[in-house]
């Protein structure tokens, strides 16, 4: 007996996306976040609605972690010197770099004094030593608070003893069961309340330990300085006038005991790059019944999720918009496609649903001795691939440690919007990441930090409101 099988095989398709470009000062554009700042300054020095022309500076320490990180700034701020694969730091000068200047004051620092650090490094349980270690933090932050100039940014420099001993805590609850909190979450949580942007530098980073380039190293930290001041370090090229980029990903609550648990996360940002982080809402989910751990929106969450998205969204910038894309970190459900389409029809005339997802299944193999170029992008039947990582041919430069991957895109509903078009808006998304100066990453800023986020949101109590800016994230 014979049997004739019949295979359609999938059509195949790729193209390349040009590297996108950026705005600087006085509108000038080109791709490299570090060489556009570097040529013209930051896109907010010029027009200077936005531009902080100095930034005063907290610090919260030991009088050694405190007066080292001031050293460290100072030094830097002058600028640092690179190589051949990395450029010069230009500065963070009135006159180059960033055009703008650290202001120090002694009203700006809150001391560790040796008391609180023994009694602190004294405690035995690793939860109430933890605990203890927020408390004297938000103390030493409330007292700059307080002050009637108030630093614009406060770095937290804590010392290696307290670091080793306080940097996490696991431990049993009855109420929540097991629970792992991290340091640097719990206080970014707490720290909203204050409204003050905060970085953590580490020890090792101002010793030298850190083995990454220097040059390197300021770059990513006075972008994110300059970001969280105020200002806007370049703006995208090319987004549609109107659009309101939606991210929509998942966190779990603290504690084992709160696994069927989920909470959904907004992250939106308009064609200027401005974005909003949202918490969403609480629904269960309980994956062993469901048959898979990516949790899925019933259609009334799903519409619920978009008119909270889209009402704020009004309430920051005074209208809807005239687009709506959304990006997500699992595929659609039937459901969830409906719940979405509903609301956003009553809101745009013009929207699209993609899946976003990391995978490594399938990659393109290249004659050339380089990888994949940035920008590659290849559909299989309904499946498009994008390479958002790879050989930057513009820059003659390999952005990378790994071979890389494409992410896939899936599920695109809607249909307003040309696939083409929308890969491209995708690419120009993993550019907008303000709090490093990497010309770009694996995902858009629509959902690259949701769990970043989603780590801080869940230390954030249901009866406080978080607060939207991205910078208090990061």
């Amino acid at each position: 007996m014979s049997y004739q099988q019949s295979l359609t095989t999938p059509a195949l398709s790729c193209q390349y996306l040009e590297e996108p470009l950026l705005c600087f000062a006085d509108g000038q554009l080109h791709i490299d976040p570090k060489q556009g700042i570097l040529q013209f300054g930051p896109k907010s020095y010029k027009p200077s609605k936005r531009h902080p022309s100095s930034v005063r500076v907290g610090c919260i320490g030991s009088a050694e972690s405190i007066d080292m990180a001031r050293q460290w700034l100072i030094k830097n701020q002058q600028g640092v010197l690179g190589d051949e694969k990395h450029p010069d730091f230009p500065g963070f000068q009135r006159d180059r770099g960033f055009f703008s200047e650290l202001l120090f004051d002694d009203d700006w620092i809150e001391q560790f004094n040796r008391t609180e650090i023994t009694d602190l490094l004294n405690i035995r349980s690793p939860r109430d030593r933890f605990e203890a270690t927020i408390q004297l933090l938000e103390a030493k932050l409330e007292l700059l608070w307080r002050e009637d100039q108030k630093p614009e940014y406060i770095m937290v420099v804590l010392p290696d003893t307290i670091v080793n001993k306080c940097r996490v805590a696991d431990y049993s609850d009855p109420k929540l069961g097991e629970v792992h909190r991290d340091l640097r979450r719990a206080f970014k949580a707490m720290a909203m309340k204050y409204q003050i942007p905060t970085q953590f530098l580490q020890m090792e980073t101002i010793d030298g330990r850190d083995k990454d380039r220097p040059s390197k190293i300021a770059w990513n930290f006075f972008t994110g300085l300059y970001f969280k001041a105020g200002g806007f370090p370049w703006g995208p090229v090319g987004l549609k006038t109107g659009t309101c980029y939606i991210g929509i990903s998942f966190y779990r609550p603290l504690g084992s005991n709160n696994s069927t648990v989920q909470t959904s996360l907004i992250q939106a940002f308009d064609e200027n790059g401005n974005g909003l982080v949202l918490r969403g809402h609480d629904f269960t989910w309980d994956a062993d019944k469901e048959g898979t751990a990516s949790p899925h929106l019933s259609e009334e969450k799903a519409a619920q999720l978009i008119d909270l998205a889209l009402t704020r969204y009004r309430e920051e910038r005074g209208q809807f918009p005239k687009r709506v894309v959304v990006h997500k970190t699992s595929r659609y459900w039937a459901a969830e496609k409906h719940g979405f389409e509903a609301a956003l029809k009553k809101y745009v005339d013009q929207y699209d649903l993609l899946a976003l997802t990391k995978q490594n299944t399938a990659r393109l193999l290249v004659a050339s001795q380089y990888p994949p170029l940035r920008g590659t992008r290849f559909t299989i039947g309904d499946l498009d691939f994008l390479y958002t990582t790879g050989f930057v041919a513009d820059l003659e430069q390999f952005h990378g440690t790994h071979v890389p991957s494409p992410i896939q895109i899936a599920d695109h509903v809607g249909y307003d919007t040309p696939r083409e078009a929308l890969m491209r808006e995708i690419l120009i998304l993993t550019k907008m990441n303000w709090n490093s100066a990497r010309l770009g990453g694996l995902f858009p800023i629509t959902i690259r930090f949701s769990r970043l986020v989603g780590d801080i949101m869940r230390e954030i109590p249901p009866d406080r409101d978080p607060l939207t800016n991205f910078k208090f994230y990061t």
